[in-house]
């Protein structure tokens, strides 16, 4: 049988005016870095996507792997590896060789934003994507938004309304018949770890609710 497969943003998508003016700017000044959209990663076949918000301009907008190479991701990914979606060792690399299992990740908006901040039409922008990657996923039964906009990004994606889904830290959302399960987490970011609002204890609490789920 054949894959599923999702569509994703082309390496030049010219979508988004403003993040299109910061990707040229950026591939002069780190030619080397990967600066496209970056795609997801993971298993199509998985039950579990996290979503994040937007890739960071020297995190995965430089390595081409979500969360791959910034402050969230040494949180993230050895968090992944002790629930047992992920075997190998992190390497803040792409080509590390670390590798998801039953889990796959993705960003709300795939172009690296200015001051890490995306906007409401870009995220409307990105959004058929992420509608398309879901749409791909036949096994997928949760979903764990990391921040508040992915949170929205989530709800709009599945037509639903902002205001009847609330986010908050582990919080699991029954949305409805046939649709996955929505799981909530404040974002593993450096900000939001250094000041106490995320600890990584909080963070496993919110893994162990996923892993009950499943």
């Amino acid at each position: 049988m054949t894959s599923p497969t999702s569509a994703v943003p082309t390496p030049d998508c010219d979508l988004c005016p403003r993040l299109v003016e910061f990707r040229h700017d950026n591939q002069a000044k780190y030619p080397d870095f990967f600066n496209a959209p970056v795609p997801s990663f993971g298993p199509l076949e998985a039950q579990v996507l996290v979503c994040g918000l937007a890739p960071g301009l020297k995190g995965a907008n430089c390595t081409g792997r979500p969360f791959t190479g910034d402050y969230a991701g040494d949180l993230l990914y050895p968090t992944l590896k002790t629930f047992h979606f992920a075997t190998g060792e992190y390497g803040a690399r792409a080509d590390d060789g670390f590798e998801l299992v039953n889990c796959r990740i993705t960003n709300a908006v795939r172009c690296v934003p200015p001051q890490n901040k995306t906007t409401g039409p870009e995220e409307k922008a990105c959004r058929p994507f992420l509608i398309d990657e879901m749409k791909a996923m036949p096994n997928l039964k949760a979903i764990l938004a990391l921040g508040g906009v992915a949170h929205n990004a989530v709800i709009q994606t599945l037509g639903l309304k902002k205001s009847q889904w609330k986010f908050g830290h582990n919080a699991r959302h029954e949305l409805g018949d046939e649709l996955p399960i929505l799981f909530d987490s404040y974002h593993c970011s450096r900000y939001n770890t250094n000041t106490g609002r995320l600890t990584e204890e909080m963070f496993h609490d919110v893994f162990r609710s996923l892993c009950e789920e499943l």
